[in-house]
Parts: C-alpha cells; structure tokens; sequence
C-alpha cells in the first residue's frame, strides 16, 4: 500500500478510541480546499521513509496503547492493497476506521462485506448539483448516493461530513445534504482550513468560516495533517 504519512497518536480522528492515523497516497478528487494536497499525487515524494512494513511495524509496537488505526488519504480505497493491509492491522487487536470520499461503492461494498472496518466516516463534498465545483472533478454523483446507501444499510458505525468553504458552499447547501440523510445519522461540519489549502486562492485572508452558531451543525476541525516522523524511533 502507498503510505504517504503517519501520525502515531490522536484522539479526535476516532471517536472515543486511542488511534494512530495512516495516510495513504494518492486521490482521485482534486478539492480546491483540500488540506493535504501533498497526498493527491499517486506517488509520494521520494524518501519519505512511510515504507509499510515499517508502518506496521510501529503499530505493532504500539498497539497496547492504541485502541483503533485510521485509514485516511488520499483517498484509500484507491489503494489495491487496502484490505491486506486491514486485515493486518485486524489481527493485531486494533479497530479500524475508514475515511473515504465514496468515490468508490464498489470497493466499499467488498469492504464491507468482508467486516474490516468497525467505523466509517463519509464525506459527502456539496449537494449533488455543485459536486463537479467541491470535489474539482467530474463525479459521478449516482456513485456518491450508492455509498451513502451501503453505510446506511450496513448497520456499521458511520458519520458523514462537510467541509464549509465559505464562497464555494452557503447554509443552504449544508441543509440539502442533511436531508439527504435520515435524522438519527450523525453529520458533521467540519471547519474550512485556508492556510492549507490545495487552490492559493482559497487561501486569502477573506475566506474565514461563517461563525458556527449560524450553522445547523456541530463543527470540529480538520487538523489531522500527515507527520514526517521517523516509524522506526518514533520520534
């Protein structure tokens, strides 16, 4: 599996869980927001030492003091090695969460299917008709409600989120894509980074977030950024 970062510790990425946080290489959406544009590319920087062997290697050495591993991006399920790697990190004892674009309902299907995650978190971009303008890419959009339809048929744990872009997204589209989901299921605003942003224009003092009370829902930050630790020392 193509590694491109690997955070050892967090305790906001998996809900209620101890986790370390893989980040693979490689996404098929170019998101002008996106705050890990070093990830887009198929293939990472050279000598960026996240071999995986070694990365499993770490959570082996750390799984007593981890609950659960997440597997973020780029977008994983892009990766052909997705569920050995999972199934690696299974057999260890540790919970496994999936972030995904949902891109992909096929791969997810087989993912689900086989029970390798015990956590999925889904990010829906912007109602259907603005998807092409949020994600940076045509998208098929038929795709995207097929694996909002898996998660919520398989009784998995799962959230859905929405990174507010202020200029690109209003209220209004946060209220449309909740209605696409059933009441009792959790979606998450998530807060708009700018200083990280993939598109430098989206990066201008002007693109501040509308303050939270005026959203409908609860806001947490996307800070989950890969770290170019040593797996090795664990520095």
């Amino acid at each position: 599996m193509k590694i491109g970062g690997f955070q050892p510790l967090t305790l906001s990425d998996y809900p209620g869980q101890v986790a370390a946080i893989v980040f693979v290489q490689g996404c098929n959406f170019r998101c002008p927001f996106c705050h890990n544009a070093a990830l887009l590319a198929t293939e990472a920087s050279s000598g960026n030492g996240h071999d995986e062997s070694n990365i499993l290697g770490a959570l082996q050495s750390r799984r007593m003091l981890l609950d659960a591993v997440v597997l973020s991006g780029g977008e994983p399920t892009l990766q052909e090695d997705l569920v050995g790697f999972a199934e690696r990190v299974k057999r260890m004892g540790l919970k496994v969460k999936l972030d995904t674009n949902g891109s992909r309902p096929a791969v997810l299907r087989e993912l689900l299917d086989r029970h390798l995650f015990d956590y999925v978190a889904m990010d829906i971009k912007a109602p259907f008709r603005k998807y092409p303008a949020l994600a940076g890419v045509d998208v098929s959009t038929a795709r995207i409600q097929e694996s909002i339809a898996l998660l919520l048929e398989s009784g998995l744990s799962c959230e859905f989120r929405t990174t507010f872009v202020p200029g690109l997204l209003e209220r209004e589209d946060l209220e449309e894509i909740r209605s696409y989901l059933p009441p009792h299921v959790e979606y998450t605003m998530q807060s708009f980074v700018r200083e990280n942003a993939w598109d430098p224009m989206l990066r201008s003092d002007t693109m501040r977030p509308a303050p939270p009370e005026t959203l409908t829902t609860r806001t947490i930050e996307t800070n989950s950024l890969p770290q170019p630790i040593n797996v090795l020392s664990g520095e």
